[in-house]
């Protein structure tokens, strides 16, 4: 396990990451397609759907009291994510249920998850490299 700046990053962090950005890479496909069709009659907007999962692991993480005894996500064989379609009550006049603001705050909150969870990744393989390297020491 890494420790840098109080986030704990382990090689089962590293798995869950690399499924958020699975999930995020898709969220942002499905974010697209929404906007693209912002317009179209009769286009539901579609969502997806992770966080149960994600929970589910974080919340399994945090249960344990004892380092050594973090179970390994690996295992894991859950189906990560799935798109449905959002139908709510109410739909504008041409059947379409878009809400172009509401999509644009979501693709910003999705591009954040994704920077943070690239740059965790990409610190652990840093420090890991360094560690390889002799940890800078001459």
């Amino acid at each position: 396990m890494i420790t840098k700046k109080g986030f704990a990053v382990s090689v089962s962090n590293i798995k869950l990451l690399e499924k958020f950005l699975n999930y995020c890479s898709v969220k942002n496909q499905v974010i697209s397609k929404n906007i693209a069709n912002a317009a179209t009659e009769n286009y539901h907007r579609e969502d997806v759907k992770f966080n149960a999962f994600f929970n589910d692991e974080l919340n399994s993480l945090l249960k344990v009291t004892e380092p050594q005894h973090i179970k390994s996500i690996e295992g894991v064989n859950h189906s990560e994510f799935e798109i449905t379609e959002d139908k709510p009550d109410a739909y504008l006049l041409n059947g379409n249920n878009v809400d172009i603001e509401k999509e644009m705050a979501e693709l910003a909150k999705n591009t954040l998850n994704y920077r943070f969870a690239a740059k965790k990744i990409n610190n652990y393989f840093k420090t890991l490299q360094s560690v390889i390297k002799g940890g800078g020491q001459q």
